[in-house]
């Protein structure tokens, strides 16, 4: 697929709603514009690293942990799947469900900003996973951090009803039990995860 930057903006965003691909016009409401050409242009600035284009992924922490925040964008067939996800200790230390901050630090436990390339899967100590690899400054210490995606209990819709909000991760994306294959068989190996806050 070629790229250009105004290719993937004219389809994303400017195009009217009748011209869109199928089924975008209705899912781009549910992510904030800005964050979406923030996203495209970390596409478009990463194109040597990101060689599969068809599905991106964006994460809005400008969202409590109980709204769906993490959309899932098939660029190709204009589908667009949001999915709970959950955001890191050190970013919301009283556990309120909301991010207060994002972090890079060694050991800050926080979820950090910025673009990410999706690297091989694996399963570990939360079964199957994806590794992550930072693209940016603000994320460069993702695989030593081991920041990865990944499912977890705390992380199951059902906490919602329980406590009003997810609970926290050490900075990765770990999403409920029953999400984490489509996750992982959606997102494969060379595609792009954007974290950020569309009110910042």
């Amino acid at each position: 697929m070629r790229l250009t930057r105004r290719s993937l903006l004219g389809a994303l965003l400017a195009a009217p709603a009748a011209a869109r691909p199928p089924g975008l016009a209705s899912a781009a409401p549910m992510i904030a514009p800005r964050l979406v050409e923030r996203a495209l242009a970390a596409l478009f600035g990463n194109h040597a690293a990101i060689w599969s284009r068809d599905v991106i992924a964006i994460a809005d922490f400008s969202l409590p942990s109980s709204a769906p925040r993490f959309f899932l964008v098939d660029i190709v067939r204009g589908q667009t799947t949001s999915l709970l996800v959950t955001h890191g200790k050190g970013s919301d230390p009283d556990h309120s469900g909301w991010l207060q901050n994002f972090s890079d630090s060694i050991g800050s436990a926080a979820t950090s900003e910025g673009a990410y390339l999706t690297g091989d899967a694996y399963t570990g100590i939360h079964g199957p996973s994806r590794r992550l690899i930072g693209l940016d400054p603000t994320n460069a210490h993702a695989e030593e951090r081991a920041i990865v995606i990944h499912s977890a209990w705390y992380a199951n819709a059902d906490m919602i009803v329980r406590q009003g909000k997810l609970g926290r991760s050490d900075g990765c994306f770990a999403f409920g039990e029953t999400d984490i294959a489509m996750v992982l068989a959606r997102l494969g190996r060379g595609r792009l995860l954007y974290a950020g806050r569309s009110d910042g």
